[in-house]
């Protein structure tokens, strides 16, 4: 909502949006409201269309998806450009894949808005890793194989700086984002910190969207498993006895009979 300061003109609002992990089904109430009645929508690569075909005819759209290899827009120009649109008085729709705060960058361009002054709301969504982990069957936690889940990046700021040490192993789910270009260094860090080989994985292609793929297998075959099937982003790495549990192949046929 736009807000008037006594002296001065009218600011636009930011709202960093949460779309999900990818069914429209899936957004929040206050989310598909916002994405409804926009009138611009500042979205990454990964917003599925269904999503963005919620907004009303008329509505501007801007993509600012980035890839691995190709950025269209640096996170700066990013921040620059939604500060922009909102001194200008334009109400802004930021809408992000997941949740805005869970390896979105939402924080830095929250702190870019308050900084210049914008108004900022945040949306919270359904997380990737919540969203493709109940696609799929899996139980993040379970009483008899997890009582602590870890949500890392595979490529955030270098592999080699971060510390998974503990983060994986029995009584314990790791789940990575952004990790298929690493996975075969992901296998070897984790093999490295003393993780079985034989420790279950599963890789998530397209949660929740039509076209989703499980795949499983072991931590030795990781690296095969995403080379072998070609698997693309938007796709999650779940390692832990949970992705191995017997019961989650049943929940998520259970699930694709009932779309």
């Amino acid at each position: 909502m736009m807000t008037t300061p006594s002296s001065g003109p009218v600011v636009g609002t930011v709202h960093l949006v949460g779309a999900g992990p990818g069914d429209p089904d899936l957004l929040t109430l206050r989310a598909a409201r916002l994405i409804m009645h926009a009138r611009l929508i500042v979205h990454d690569g990964l917003v599925d269309p269904a999503i963005l075909a919620l907004a009303p005819a008329g509505a501007r759209f801007v993509s600012v998806a980035k890839s691995r290899s190709r950025h269209t827009m640096p996170q700066d120009a990013i921040n620059d450009l939604l500060v922009r649109e909102a001194l200008a008085g334009n109400d802004v729709v930021r809408l992000k894949g997941g949740d805005p705060f869970v390896f979105g960058r939402g924080g830095e361009e929250a702190e870019a808005c308050r900084a210049a002054g914008v108004p900022v709301a945040v949306v919270p969504g359904i997380s990737a890793a919540m969203g493709a982990a109940a696609a799929a069957g899996i139980a993040l936690t379970h009483r008899d194989a997890a009582s602590t889940v870890s949500f890392v990046a595979g490529q955030c700021k270098g592999l080699a700086e971060q510390n998974w040490a503990g983060l994986a192993g029995k009584g314990r789910t790791l789940v990575i984002y952004m990790g298929l270009a690493t996975a075969g260094a992901i296998t070897e860090k984790l093999i490295g910190d003393g993780l079985s080989p034989d420790m279950p994985v599963a890789v998530i292609e397209n949660a929740t969207r039509p076209d989703m793929r499980v795949l499983r297998g072991v931590l030795a075959g990781l690296d095969r498993i995403v080379s072998t099937h070609r698997v693309k982003s938007p796709a999650l790495i779940i390692i832990g006895e949970v992705a191995a549990r017997e019961d989650a192949g049943r929940i998520a046929k259970i699930a694709e009979c009932a779309l």
